[in-house]
């Protein structure tokens, strides 16, 4: 196991293998029921499905903004796992939110994430969440995660 964890193509084969594992690990992924949809190197894709109680404005209608934060956050990691060489544990450092405009009501919300830059201690990535294309965006964020210094061997679970 910790040899496909630290082969990157290893590890995206693995990730796409237990793709609905993956969010069952982080509590807030289980509460809004966000879902992986594809994974390639450096680049993660999801849907967060429209759920009456994620509502941010019950007159509105539409999933609060924190959801999308959430959601965005989250794929921003996952995309740096697929793009390191070694894996290693990510860490939000800064992560800017630009809303453009609110989602529609009773839809389910796309997203994208891409890690575009590495060093060796933080992984810079961009995101956008959105309905049907990206000609449609509702938000973006651009983010900076800390990477986390390797774990000795033996230490992850086999």
């Amino acid at each position: 196991m910790t040899d496909a964890i630290n082969d990157p193509q290893k590890r995206i084969e693995l990730m796409r293998e237990n793709i609905n594992m993956m969010t069952a690990a982080v509590p807030w992924a289980r509460e809004t029921g966000f879902q992986v949809t594809k994974i390639e190197p450096g680049h993660i894709w999801g849907v967060q499905p429209y759920k009456e109680h994620l509502i941010g404005d019950p007159e509105a209608g539409v999933i609060h903004g924190g959801v999308i934060t959430t959601l965005l956050d989250n794929l921003c990691g996952m995309s740096c796992t697929t793009a390191m060489q070694e894996f290693r544990f990510v860490a939000t450092l800064d992560l800017r939110i630009d809303y453009m405009r609110p989602a529609e009501p009773k839809q389910d919300i796309l997203a994208e994430a891409e890690c575009y830059h590495l060093t060796r201690s933080v992984a810079f990535c961009r995101a956008w969440a959105y309905h049907e294309t990206r000609d449609k965006v509702i938000a973006t964020a651009q983010g900076a995660f800390a990477i986390n210094k390797a774990r000795p061997k033996g230490s992850m679970p086999s």
